[in-house]
């Protein structure tokens, strides 16, 4: 499954506009078990935007991506490299629901909540796109395979925008590690580099 954007949607509607809509989406089963539709948060003009995969138990009862373990990680992860996450980046998942026991996604359940994503993106119109974790990369680009092998490379989008696949950190925290050549350590190289590409921008 690829999210098949290749000029942006029209009408252009405002975050808020997508907003008011993806808040009582029914499209799909993920509606039914929801708590909360997390829809994203952040600065919505900026440059640097991180896709993960979907909401956790805690983005469900908050309504905010990226707030559980992991995404206080992804916290320390951005702010490691001199970026604020609420001032800099904007935060999404391809999928605005909470899959039942954190699985993940079906490509259908991320064909059918593509349009808030790609609205998203287009609002927002990131010049660099980091998508967090396998599910991301293949929700957005349509790339399967290891992210071990696909990490750290820049990536064509068929955005305005660079994009990089990075490791999800609730991969990193079952792998706690720092050491050289371990993925902590490979994931401060790459937001090393998206950071040296964002400096230029």
């Amino acid at each position: 499954m690829q999210l098949s954007l290749q000029t942006p949607p029209s009408p252009i509607k405002t975050l808020d506009q997508v907003r008011e809509v993806a808040l009582g989406c029914v499209k799909c089963p993920l509606s039914q078990g929801r708590t909360n539709v997390v829809f994203g948060m952040g600065n919505p003009h900026a440059k640097l935007m991180f896709i993960g995969e979907g909401p956790g138990q805690t983005e469900d009862e908050t309504g905010l991506p990226f707030v559980g373990r992991a995404g206080q990680l992804l916290t320390k992860i951005i702010e490691s490299v001199g970026l604020s996450r609420d001032n800099d980046c904007y935060i999404a998942n391809v999928v605005k629901c909470r899959p039942p026991g954190n699985r993940v996604p079906t490509d259908i359940e991320m064909a059918e909540c593509s349009p808030y994503l790609l609205e998203q993106i287009a609002c927002i119109q990131p010049k660099i796109i980091v998508l967090v974790g396998g599910t991301a990369l293949k929700g957005v680009l349509g790339i399967s395979g290891p992210i071990s092998k696909i990490r750290g490379r820049w990536l064509e989008t068929p955005f305005n925008a660079q994009a990089m696949a990075i490791f999800h950190p609730s991969y990193l925290l079952r792998n706690a590690a720092s050491v050289e050549g371990t993925p902590k350590w490979l994931t401060w190289l790459d937001m090393q580099e998206i950071k040296r590409v964002y400096d230029t921008l």
